[in-house]
């Protein structure tokens, strides 16, 4: 799945003048990914990539996909200021699927042979996953691809733009438990913001997440929500000693009513 497919299907002057500032700095987006990923974490996960795409060479057994990183918002709002409309779209992955089973991630998943690049995957994921009118949608831009364990797939976030996506709701139970556009603003609430660790027998993550009413946002889709807003100028000062063992902090789900800046 190459992002050379896509050149033509991403317009990065469609974005409103409040995501400039992130659209014209795309090229700082990994650096940010990274930002408070521990060095031996980063490490495992370099080794673990290269030993998948050295299996892919010789299987021939590619595990490529994409997500879509929608971003809504008036056109129209100032350019120095984030919108306090502006949301994203995201979903909570079904308890019973075999992989990343009850975690809250993009819309997205793995490329099929008659994708033309991670612009169609991602597009064509997320109409399924969430009803989303696809047609309302400007891709944007087409980011680098990250390795995710312990699924072995490499994933491609494309970034887009929507004024107005229009509804959107859970298709599919059996694959997805909820669907919803997030408030930017709750992310930006430095009372939501935690570091998240695991250990699970060799396999260690640690990283930024995000304590909301409904999700825990952690893993590959909290590092790039996190990159988003540090390249963006979103981001407020939040505490990050604030690290807390990943099933204790999924146990505090729940425990609010709304995505307000007072919410925790």
């Amino acid at each position: 799945m190459s992002a050379e497919q896509d050149r033509d299907l991403v317009d990065p002057d469609a974005a409103p003048g409040w995501l400039k500032g992130l659209v014209d700095n795309l090229a700082a987006v990994p650096t940010a990914q990274s930002r408070y990923i521990p060095a031996d974490v980063q490490a495992a996960f370099k080794v673990a990539s290269a030993a998948a795409m050295a299996k892919a060479a010789v299987t021939g057994a590619k595990r490529d996909a994409a997500v879509l990183v929608l971003v809504s918002g008036p056109p129209d709002a100032p350019a120095d200021v984030l919108p306090d409309t502006a949301d994203l779209l995201l979903t909570v992955r079904a308890s019973t699927l075999r992989n990343h089973a009850g975690q809250a991630a993009f819309p997205g998943g793995a490329s099929d042979p008659e994708d033309t690049g991670p612009v169609d995957t991602a597009l064509r994921e997320a109409r399924e996953e969430t009803g989303i009118d696809t047609d309302r949608l400007r891709p944007l831009a087409v980011l680098d691809r990250m390795f995710i364990p312990p699924s072995n797939f490499h994933v491609v976030p494309v970034l887009a733009y929507s004024p107005d996506p229009g509804p959107v709701g859970v298709v599919s139970p059996g694959e997805t438990a909820i669907v919803a556009r997030v408030p930017v603003r709750a992310f930006t609430n430095p009372e939501n913001r935690l570091m998240v660790y695991r250990k699970e027998r060799s396999r260690r993550y640690a990283g930024p997440a995000f304590l909301l009413n409904q999700m825990l946002v952690w893993g590959f889709t909290g590092q790039v929500v996190s990159a988003i807003l540090d390249v963006a100028g979103w981001a407020r000062p939040w505490d990050t000693d604030d690290v807390r063992e990943l099933d204790s902090a999924m146990a505090l789900v729940g425990a609010t009513s709304d995505y307000g800046d007072g919410q925790r």
